[in-house]
């Protein structure tokens, strides 16, 4: 039998095109099936006006390892960015992630030593049993200010369904950080 390629791969995104580029380095023959018109899958951009625009809704690449940081780098032009996403409820805006800045626009709170004793007290109720559902599950992380100025609404509308209706393995953490660093992304 006369075969033309040692891998087929489907799709062109990040993991796609790695394995791809990865096999070639060693000599492979691979082909490569796309349904789109372009390589990077949900991550592609187009230049519109001068400006990057991102296709499929914001899709960012981070990684906190160096060697796949250059890895990705040597194919592509990446810029410096820093997510940090605020969410608006009823007209005030929050930081994400959790951090001191937010347990500040929420409670007043300046240290970590005032934002722990805060979670605590409104955490203390819901650690009493075994949470069965989302709701209480974030209940016993976070308490309840947290859990219905930044949890329910979201996840609702995301999941279209009530939190109590949702298993709780869905947030088996959520993280808590007691800097004022605003990056969503524990990247160096």
């Amino acid at each position: 039998m006369n075969k033309q390629f040692d891998y087929l791969i489907v799709g062109a995104g990040l993991s796609g095109a790695t394995i791809a580029r990865k096999l070639l380095d060693e000599g492979k023959k691979v082909l490569i099936v796309e349904k789109r018109e372009h390589v990077g899958g949900n991550i592609y951009t187009e230049m519109k006006n001068g400006i990057p625009v991102h296709v499929y809704g914001p899709h960012i690449f981070h990684t906190d390892k160096k060697e796949i940081y250059d890895f990705f780098c040597s194919y592509c032009k990446a810029y410096p960015f820093i997510n940090s996403p605020l969410a608006y409820f009823k007209g005030n805006y929050y930081h994400m992630p959790f951090n001191m800045n937010t347990f500040f626009e929420l409670w007043g709170v300046s240290n970590e030593e005032e934002a722990r004793k805060k979670i605590e007290e409104e955490t203390f109720l819901y650690k009493q049993k075994e949470p069965t559902n989302l709701e209480e599950q974030a209940l016993s992380l976070v308490g309840n200010t947290i859990y219905r100025t930044l949890i329910k609404g979201y996840t609702e509308k995301q999941w279209g369904r009530d939190c109590k209706d949702l298993p709780s393995s869905i947030i088996k953490r959520l993280p808590l950080r007691f800097t004022y660093n605003n990056n969503y992304f524990n990247d160096p």
